[in-house]
């Protein structure tokens, strides 16, 4: 079952809008049946198929159950920065995919968590995302941090949604920002054009990524985002939405033979634990790739004076 409450920006939004926005497995149509059928209340009422939120209520959904997946531990290496009987932080690299999804039923972040922490996993992402609080992109690499019980994941995801759990990124954009600072704060939903993309709308959810200038190259700029929400493919979007996509980018920029992705890597994490309150900022170093491009940048472009 998931609980949500809208945001006040979002008062007046369809229902089944609001919540393809709000989970973006679910598309419209499936949002529709789920309202019909009874597994959407808001406020523990049923609504009306016409309801529009009003923001501040509290929207209950009960989800299918997952099909049956069967996720299997696989014995993949994982690069864990940090463990206790709480809480385990990984340093993904580009490429995994982070739980399994069809097309993707073997190879990714759950299948080496499932070997790796056993059955110390929280139960709260259900069958198909064990663990697993927040996501970051196939092709973005570095820090996530997976539950292994259900008060820690509860716990992290009060956090996510406080904004007192923070995410720092670093990439490579793009052409020279104006200013060496700044704040995108513009909300984001599905691409009219193709549903499969996430875009820049006004009737989305409000989206918040600050932003600063590391150092300008010629073509391009090194910067560090930190996300004050988290919406799906945030950074990218924005970046590309002011127009700076992150560079690889092949969705919301355009593709590099130097890259195999998008550069943009989750380089911070920042997080209270569940269980000693202790405030922790965990980090850890950029991929090889990332460098790779770094160092390619300063030997042949230079850094501009």
């Amino acid at each position: 079952m998931e609980m949500l409450r809208p945001a006040s920006e979002e008062a007046s939004l369809r229902l089944d809008m609001y919540l393809t926005q709000a989970l973006p497995e679910l598309t419209r149509s499936a949002a529709a049946r789920l309202i019909e059928t009874g597994q959407v209340l808001c406020d523990g009422r049923r609504p009306p198929k016409s309801y529009r939120v009003t923001g501040g209520e509290i929207i209950t959904v009960t989800l299918p159950d997952p099909v049956p997946l069967d996720a299997q531990p696989e014995d993949i290496p994982l690069a864990v920065v940090y463990e206790d009987e709480d809480v385990i932080v990984v340093n993904k690299r580009a490429g995994m995919v982070v739980h399994p999804a069809p097309g993707h039923s073997g190879g990714t972040l759950v299948n080496a968590l499932l070997h790796h922490c056993g059955d110390s996993l929280s139960g709260v992402g259900g069958a198909v995302r064990p663990g697993i609080v927040h996501r970051i992109d196939r092709d973005t690499s570095g820090l996530i941090i997976a539950a292994k019980n259900d008060a820690a994941h509860l716990a992290l995801s009060a956090q996510l949604e406080d904004h007192s759990l923070s995410r720092t990124y670093e990439a490579v954009v793009e052409g020279h920002l104006r200013e060496d600072r700044g704040t995108v704060d513009a909300p984001i939903g599905r691409s009219r054009g193709d549903r499969k993309k996430m875009a820049v709308v006004p009737d989305g959810r409000r989206a918040v990524t600050h932003y600063e200038v590391i150092r300008p190259y010629r073509g391009c700029t090194h910067v560090r985002c930190r996300l004050e929400t988290g919406r799906t493919h945030q950074i990218r979007v924005h970046m590309a939405y002011i127009g700076h996509p992150v560079c690889g980018d092949p969705v919301y920029g355009r593709a590099r033979g130097d890259l195999t992705g998008q550069c943009l890597h989750a380089a911070a994490l920042t997080f209270v634990h569940p269980r000693t309150m202790e405030r922790m900022t965990l980090t850890c170093p950029l991929p090889e790739e990332f460098r790779r491009l770094l160092e390619k940048l300063e030997r042949m472009e230079g850094p501009l004076s």
